[in-house]
């Protein structure tokens, strides 16, 4: 059955190493544990990723332990003026020594050299992310301190395998976060509020193959006085049991079925359009900002545009309702990597 909810309480892989029951759940139902994966330490990834954004400005927060390379990543982007930047850390042949959490329901993740200090802090009910980077660009620091607080709502959780053996990825989005507190940067201070202004975690671990191509869109704002988000995507593993492709509104998941992003060749800044095969999320899409990305090294190559941008069109609920977005920002990515 396409679009397949996990409702049962259980172990994530079996005694093998495999998923147990691929699909999706509005919670984080199925339970990863390291120790259980068949996988060796250097094919293992595991990430924290957050997105904190709203019409003018946006930062994004990544700690990661991807078996043989760490990388820890922090983004300001100003869609004003029209810029933004980007600075990383890579760490060779973490393998675990990151400790991060099994679960994104408990536990902090945190990286901490000479320069970079990092915090996600989980406590019920919000999360804090923390962050001093000495030297962020141009001899200048970045700081922030920013609470995202978390209601009771449905997720986006899913278990998708690969037809390679021992290859998973489990993955949770949350979406709808409201989101106070500042980032200071150049001299300037930047301010989220809670009454227009929302995060995102990206929450995910697995085992991949080494190749993959991945879509990837997600967007939160207040429709009609209540807390609206999505999150769209494809390319990763066997998504016959279910794909991630669900709207948000109220703190209620409305599944949707397949979206394909139709991406102007050789000009991600040209408009987009998006479409869907149920016929309930039918968007334009203009962009403003290209964070685009370019590595090669050997083994490792990465070609990534994560493209931000105004959304305008319609979105259809479970029960018919249609909600009209009008110049939502949001951001839609496609990326490309090889490690």
């Amino acid at each position: 059955m396409r679009n397949h909810e996990v409702t049962t309480v259980q172990e994530l892989l079996d005694e093998n190493g495999e998923l147990r029951e691929p699909g999706w759940s509005r919670r984080m139902v199925q339970q990863y544990h390291r120790s259980q994966v068949k996988a060796p330490g250097f094919r293992i990834k595991e990430w924290d990723y957050y997105l904190v954004l709203n019409q003018e400005f946006a930062a994004a927060f990544t700690i990661s332990d991807d078996g043989y390379i760490g990388l820890q990543s922090v983004s300001i982007l100003n869609f004003k003026e029209g810029w933004e930047h980007t600075n990383t850390v890579l760490n060779p042949f973490p393998m675990g020594r990151m400790k991060l959490p099994e679960s994104s329901v408990k536990g902090h993740a945190a990286y901490k050299d000479k320069n970079l200090q990092i915090y996600f802090l989980v406590k019920k009910g919000n999360r804090r992310l923390v962050c001093k980077w000495k030297n962020f660009y141009q001899g200048k620091t970045f700081q922030c301190d920013i609470t995202l607080e978390q209601p009771e709502m449905d997720t986006m959780v899913i278990a998708t395998p690969w037809k390679k053996k021992h290859a998973f990825y489990y993955n949770q989005k949350i979406n709808c976060m409201p989101a106070s507190g500042t980032m200071t940067f150049d001299g300037k201070t930047y301010t989220f509020s809670p009454q227009t202004d929302y995060g995102t975690l990206d929450w995910g671990r697995g085992v991949w193959t080494y190749d993959n191509m991945w879509y990837w869109g997600s967007a939160n704002a207040t429709v009609n006085g209540k807390p609206f988000g999505f999150n769209i995507g494809y390319g990763f593993g066997d998504t016959s049991a279910a794909t991630e492709n669900i709207l948000f509104y109220d703190g209620v998941g409305h599944k949707l079925d397949d979206v394909t992003f139709h991406i102007p060749e050789d000009d991600y800044l040209a408009p987009w359009t998006f479409t869907s095969s149920d016929g309930r999320f039918e968007m334009d899409f203009k962009p403003v900002l290209d964070r685009a990305a370019k590595t090669s090294a050997v083994l490792i190559v990465t070609d990534q545009h994560q493209v931000f941008g105004h959304l305008s069109g319609r979105a259809v609920l479970d029960d018919g309702t249609v909600l009209e977005l009008k110049d939502v920002m949001c951001f839609a990515e496609q990326v490309h990597n090889r490690y």
